[in-house]
């Protein structure tokens, strides 16, 4: 009899912790019992590049001029063939082979490829194309403006890249510090499209700060040693505010701003479209 109530007690644990997917069987102390508890859950946090700016689309020339240090091949007549006919990407630090996303949000169009190598290039282009790329994503090579995004298979959110700094003890120094955000693309935006003719405008987002007063500090310094007043402090939420510079119509109005606060420290700088 007591071999039989043995068999039934693990027969009911057994059966309990089948049909408990994210459950579990633990003996509890105090009571002396089993008894049937959550599992806890390893949170998986994923963090890929991503970026909004402008494109360097390359040509020959730009090998020659030393605005780039590496050809898409070292053969003349197959490096210029495979520009016009080949979607390639070039980054400065994502790894050959690394699975990426470009968007022109222009148009919403999109290519997915991988990166073809590394260069080395003016830090204010995000990303390096081929003219066959620029064309699969209707850009316009005045304006080269992407998104570029790192991805990974079988994850449905990427990561918006934004510009922060660590309580503003950093703020003498002018460093700043990559921020993480997840968006999740399995949400489907719903909803009557209407094509509205727009004006292309581009915001060079500095920094985010807790403080307003932090960022407007830095502000009145940076307007003392660059002489450009376009400045603005935006208030994104109770404890952030976002100072940028801007806007601009094009890349040429915006690419003497970019170089002026390159040279005093500020790295990475996002460049946003409006």
């Amino acid at each position: 009899m007591k071999l039989i109530k043995i068999s039934i007690f693990f027969f009911l644990v057994l059966a309990l912790s089948s049909c408990a997917e994210n459950k579990k069987i633990v003996y509890d102390k105090d009571s002396g019992r089993f008894i049937l508890t959550e599992k806890k859950r390893k949170e998986e946090i994923f963090f890929f590049h991503s970026s909004h700016g402008f494109a360097l689309i390359y040509d020959q020339d730009l090998y020659k001029e030393g605005v780039i240090n590496k050809k898409l091949d070292l053969r003349k007549d197959i490096d210029k063939r495979i520009n016009d006919t080949k979607v390639i990407v070039l980054h400065s630090f994502l790894k050959k082979g690394t699975p990426v996303k470009i968007i022109n949000p222009e148009n919403s169009k999109v290519v997915e490829t991988k990166i073809h190598k590394l260069a080395n290039y003016p830090k204010i282009f995000n990303v390096v194309i081929s003219r066959k790329t620029a064309k699969n994503l209707g850009l316009d090579f005045n304006n080269p403006y992407v998104e570029l995004f790192e991805t990974k298979k079988n994850i449905t959110f990427v990561a918006k890249e934004g510009v922060t700094f660590d309580e503003e003890k950093n703020v003498a120094e002018k460093i700043p510090v990559d921020e993480i955000k997840m968006d999740d693309l399995s949400k489907e935006k719903m909803g009557v499209k209407i094509n509205i003719a727009k004006k292309n405008k581009f915001i060079l987002v500095i920094a985010d700060f807790y403080y307003f007063d932090s960022a407007k500090n830095l502000k009145n310094d940076l307007i003392k040693q660059t002489k450009i007043r376009n400045f603005l402090i935006k208030k994104i939420n109770d404890n952030k505010y976002r100072l940028s510079v801007g806007p601009f119509k094009n890349f040429n109005a915006l690419k003497f701003v970019y170089i002026s606060l390159n040279n005093l420290g500020f790295e990475d700088l996002n460049i946003y479209r409006e």
